[in-house]
């Protein structure tokens, strides 16, 4: 039985943004007690930023985890969008905390997919989960995560991934003129599948129509994320050029979580995260996404017996690592 006076630090750390929060044990799952978020590249370290958190948010931290974007190895991780290198071990000697975890980002989501409710998720494809199979879990944010979830003895263990830094497949003529167009270097499925390469299919896709911009679409890039422009005009002003570039978007992220699908096996379901897919989901209903999903030849089948749900909890990964910070302090003690 875990201290209810004692509290876990949990962390998501991403290539924009830093959630910290405290949480204690609730009775089904981790509850977050104080959270603050901070912009990741206006720091140095994430020591610095526990540093700050803490000195605001005092508390009788005795188990900590943090999930990070980027591969971690024997306790360490150099961060993929960040100039950081954190590492377990100097956030044990710095904090004085004898249970520390770093783990990849995704495999934070995944942690919490045991204890997410019904109404945090919104299907695609309700399918026939095989309860044997594992999980898969894709998040396009930033970059684009992927993980595994596998079971043994109905005990979920995430695996980390960096299957988001594979080689970009294009799958028809418009989609084999961008490579194109951007195989000056490797071109990678995250390139695309991401919120920065929302901007790149719409910045090329509007030169391959030889389209011209709205002068509104123009001022709104000045004053907001390109890509919520992009999407925001496709979803509610209906631009034709950014209802493509969304539509694209959403086909190659279908396709490229169609190849995790098989390369796992996950005929338990997939699951996708991060903060993009929820602010799509009408896009991600109309059918498209799932169309590239199953569209594998002799697999088709397999695919579209696949569960699909969108993961509409922004703070999963935070509570996946709270849920990892638990269990590392129930198996110390």
């Amino acid at each position: 039985m875990i201290d209810q006076t004692k509290f876990v630090l949990a962390g998501d750390i991403g290539g924009t943004k830093t959630n910290l929060a405290i949480f204690n044990p609730g009775q089904s799952r981790p509850i977050p007690l104080v959270m603050e978020s901070y912009s990741s590249r206006e720091s140095s370290s994430l020591e610095e930023l526990v540093e700050s958190f803490l000195a605001k948010h005092f508390a009788n931290v005795v188990s900590a985890c943090f999930g990070i974007a980027g591969p971690v190895s024997k306790g360490c991780v150099r961060t993929t969008n960040l100039p950081w290198l954190v590492s377990s071990s100097n956030l044990r000697d710095r904090f004085g905390w004898s249970n520390v975890r770093l783990i990849n980002d995704l495999a934070a989501t995944a942690s919490s997919i045991a204890v997410l409710e019904k109404q945090e998720l919104a299907e695609l494809n309700q399918g026939k989960p095989d309860l044997d199979g594992p999980i898969g879990i894709v998040a396009p944010g930033t970059g684009l995560g992927m993980a595994l979830l596998v079971f043994i003895n109905g005990k979920g263990y995430p695996l980390q991934s960096e299957g988001g830094h594979v080689d970009f497949a294009p799958r028809n003529e418009p989609e084999i003129a961008l490579l194109q167009h951007l195989m000056t270097s490797h071109v990678s499925v995250e390139r695309l599948a991401s919120g920065p390469g929302l901007f790149t299919i719409y910045s090329w896709l509007k030169n391959y129509r030889s389209q011209p911009e709205p002068a509104w679409i123009r001022e709104r890039f000045l004053i907001g994320d390109s890509s919520k422009v992009i999407s925001d005009a496709a979803l509610v002003e209906k631009e034709p050029i950014c209802v493509e570039s969304l539509e694209m978007f959403v086909s190659i992220l279908g396709a490229a979580t169609g190849n995790l699908a098989l390369t796992g096996m996950t005929t338990r379901g997939i699951y996708l995260a991060g903060g993009i897919c929820p602010k799509i989901l009408p896009k991600l209903k109309e059918g498209s996404f799932m169309k590239a999903f199953a569209a594998k030849g002799r697999f088709e089948e397999l695919l579209s017996s696949i569960p699909v749900n969108v993961i509409l909890n922004d703070k999963a990964a935070l509570l996946g690592a709270a849920c990892c910070a638990m269990e590392l302090l129930e198996n110390r003690t």
